[in-house]
């Protein structure tokens, strides 16, 4: 057999009925470009580029050694020396890549050399990672070094010295025996490659150990209750647990909605970690905290040069998100403008840093947050129709806590020993008096407003626990009988009593009250003027 004689025809057998598939004598698979072309993505992703180069090129080298090998007794060569030169023609015929022998040239030539056409991993690596800076056919490179070491009985080290996927008009193999390149390292070379896997074996070691802690934490306020360590002895916050852990088995995009203080982040946590993401990051941003000039910039990054004081290129939020969860607290405060390319960004799964014109893939689920009634917003054109429904594919409602008076003491137990622990205080748990208060006090500020109170009188108190004059004069001042205790209260009763309740504890003070609430000082004038006007038109 000569090298020119091979025939693909020949060297495939399969039975078109199904069945194994044999090449050149050998079993062999039909593998997608495309899929491989996404492991690569993935192994960049999980490893970093040097550690997937090193393992893609190993990978490589086995793959030309073992074909070497067995090419060597399947065919039988008229001349050994087309053996040695099969490996080129062996992958044109495979559909790698058409390998163009560079004709010998006068004087010092390498050892190998070829021009390769239509690179699969090139075109791979162009299509889900974009123009690289270097060389990225690094499969094939193995290869070659792999099949040329053992059918020469010496070690050949192959490099790409030109490459479609960095830019260049086509793909160019040197290959030559390691000593005449002078170099120390191959791509093949462990370091890289056992260095990142040595890294991720810590970080696992590292995760459990935190996870183990997180377990030990929580195990008290867990006991008897909810394993996330959510309070919920409720039924209506008991059924907004468990849609959240439904809700995280799949990768729709979540809008959480409450009232301030009630816990918007935590049932967003509660999605990541019970995900198939839960090893990935999550990472929250307040929406409304952030300038809306730097908030384009927080989000998606930008590249150096883009505006003053970019000195260098700046991964966003998005990324720094990926193959996690991004937690977009406030979302109702962003602006039409913003809402537009967060739109773009959730329908393309792609984002584009500030000042560049390059698209990156992402891949991190998005859940919203707001205090805001967005479909009121969009019903006023303050918020987009199209992100709303993009945003509210699933929508999880933490009702407040006046809502749930049968959580307040629960809540406030394990609230008390976290603060106590951290603040280094005995107090941990209630006098009578002082539950009995916290259950009547109707809560405007929510679970936010409890833990400022607790914390405030653990720092006060003397004693094992806490009294009631510990508690903030609000607190002790306040405490009504719940409205939500009484049958036939409208929402909006339990809304006017729960304001002038906490107007009536700050003495008036509108800009106090508000703040405390949880709502602007215009919102709280606003609704204050209506009620004065209805009492008007009430009155005989």
């Amino acid at each position: 057999m000569r090298l020119e004689d091979l025939d693909l025809r020949e060297l495939l057998e399969f039975d078109p009925k199904g069945g194994p598939i044999r090449f050149a004598g050998q079993r062999a698979i039909v593998l997608d470009a495309v899929a491989l072309g996404l492991l690569r993505k993935e192994l960049i992703g999980t490893l970093g580029i040097a550690a997937a180069r090193s393992f893609l090129s190993r990978f490589g080298y086995v793959h030309g050694w073992r074909t070497a090998e067995s090419l060597k007794t399947e065919i039988p060569w008229d001349d050994p020396a087309d053996w040695r030169r099969a490996g080129g023609r062996l992958h044109t015929l495979q559909g790698m890549v058409v390998v163009v022998p560079t004709p010998d040239a006068a004087g010092e030539r390498p050892f190998a050399e070829a021009v390769w056409r239509d690179s699969y991993e090139a075109e791979q690596h162009l299509l889900h990672l974009g123009r690289a800076d270097e060389p990225v056919c690094w499969t094939l490179t193995g290869f070659a070094a792999g099949y040329l070491s053992f059918a020469n009985g010496r070690e050949i080290v192959a490099h790409e010295e030109a490459c479609v996927g960095k830019g260049d008009a086509c793909c160019r193999l040197v290959a030559r025996p390691r000593l005449e390149w002078g170099r120390e390292s191959t791509p093949w070379d462990e370091s890289p490659l056992d260095a990142s896997l040595a890294g991720v074996a810590e970080a696992v070691r590292s995760t459990d150990a935190v996870a183990a802690a997180r377990r030990r934490e929580l195990a008290p306020a867990a006991a008897g209750g909810d394993p996330s360590g959510v309070v919920a002895r409720s039924e209506s916050m008991t059924r907004v647990l468990d849609l959240a852990r439904r809700v995280a088995r799949v990768d729709s995009t979540v809008l959480v909605t409450g009232e301030s203080g009630v816990g918007k982040e935590r049932v967003a946590e509660i999605v990541h970690r019970e995900s198939a993401r839960a090893t990935g990051p999550f990472v929250a941003v307040n929406c409304g905290a952030v300038a809306e000039t730097l908030l384009e910039s927080e989000l998606f990054g930008h590249a150096r040069g883009s505006f003053t004081g970019a000195t260098d290129d700046r991964i966003g939020l998005f990324e720094a998100a990926h193959h996690g969860s991004l937690f977009l607290d406030e979302v109702g405060e962003m602006s039409l403008g913003m809402q537009a390319k967060l739109l773009r960004a959730l329908q393309e799964k792609a984002i584009r840093r500030v000042g560049d014109t390059r698209p990156r893939p992402v891949d991190a689920r998005v859940v919203a947050a707001t205090n805001r009634d967005l479909a009121r917003d969009v019903e006023a054109g303050r918020f987009r129709k199209d992100l709303y429904y993009r945003l509210a594919v699933v929508e999880i409602r933490i009702p407040p806590l006046r809502e749930r008076p049968e959580d307040v003491l629960p809540i406030a137990r394990s609230l008390l020993t976290g603060l106590a622990k951290r603040l280094g205080r005995r107090a941990a748990t209630l006098s009578p008096r002082a539950a009995d208060l916290l259950q009547r006090y109707p809560w405007p500020g929510n679970v936010r407003e409890l833990e400022n109170a607790l914390e405030r009188a653990i720092a006060l108190t003397d004693g094992p626990r806490v009294e009631a004059t510990d508690l903030p004069e609000d607190v002790r001042g306040g405490g009504t009988l719940r409205p939500a205790a009484v049958p036939g209260r409208t929402l909006a009763d339990l809304e006017k009593e729960a304001i002038l309740g906490a107007l009536a504890a700050n003495g008036g003070n509108q800009a106090r009250t508000a703040a405390q609430l949880g709502i602007g000082t215009a919102t709280l004038y606003r609704k204050l003027r209506a009620w004065k006007r209805t009492r008007r038109r009430e009155a005989p």
